[in-house]
């Protein structure tokens, strides 16, 4: 699949020339991804770490904040297990003499263990105190604004992964202007932009988008599949109207 993704490079060149559209250079760094090898279900083996990042840069891509998740029930990650998995990958950049920086933070699932987390103030944030967090896909916890504003009180700024994917808030859009009002970022997958994840999961990214609500764009890249979607996303019309948008990646350093 890497081969068939970068044998495609002079078709998309091509493509390009004729729209005037280019790559993601213009985020410079990604801020949501799964790069640590075999911690969850990203990158399982280093090589697999190896290959998504060299789609990265093909993309255009300069740095990334690789994010693997926390999450008690399938993946109990912690700092130190992160920290010590990155350490490692850079290592390998190093021996491939690969430019692309990376630096680790996490992508928090709403539970328990958070909390217990949050109570120690031990996140690890995208930057500065910025923590990127993510709620059930099946339904809204009730108590979603305390949750926002202990982060808060804790010392931290929320960023809401992919927002566009909660498709309980579809009936109640409104909610988006509570939570960004309550000091909250939020964060699109650019994978639901492209339609990856269904007609509409693209609808209400495409909503977001038009009433300018989010702060950043992450791929949220898992392997090469979606490498591969990203890719072919560059050569389309509504990946002219995201080139327009003002995201805030572009302060964002991995080092």
């Amino acid at each position: 699949m890497f081969s068939k993704l970068f044998g495609r490079k002079k078709e998309v060149k091509e493509q390009q020339e004729s729209t005037g559209v280019s790559d993601y250079s213009f985020l410079g760094t990604d801020m949501h991804s799964h790069f640590i090898p075999g911690i969850d279900d990203g990158a399982q083996t280093m090589q697999d770490s190896i290959t998504l990042l060299k789609a990265m840069q093909t993309l255009g891509y300069t740095s990334a904040i690789t994010t693997p998740h926390i999450n008690f029930d399938h993946y109990p990650n912690t700092a130190e297990k992160i920290l010590s998995g990155l350490e490692s990958l850079r290592h390998e950049l190093k021996e491939q003499n690969m430019d692309i920086k990376v630096k680790a933070a996490a992508e928090y699932y709403i539970d328990d263990y958070f909390f217990q987390i949050l109570e120690r103030q031990e996140l690890l944030p995208i930057q500065d105190n910025q923590v990127l967090v993510e709620i059930s896909m099946a339904s809204q916890p009730s108590n979603l604004h305390d949750i926002l504003f202990n982060m808060q009180m804790k010392g931290y700024k929320p960023i809401l992964a992919h927002p566009e994917r909660y498709l309980f808030f579809m009936d109640n859009k409104g909610i988006f202007n509570e939570i960004k009002d309550r000091g909250c970022l939020l964060q699109l997958n650019t994978l639901s932009l492209a339609g990856y994840y269904g007609g509409d999961v693209r609808s209400m990214a495409e909503y977001l988008l038009e009433n300018k609500m989010y702060d950043y764009a992450g791929t949220d890249m898992h392997h090469v599949k979606h490498a591969e979607v990203l890719q072919r996303f560059t050569t389309g019309k509504t990946f002219q109207k995201m080139q327009k948008y003002s995201f805030l990646n572009h302060n964002l350093l991995a080092v």
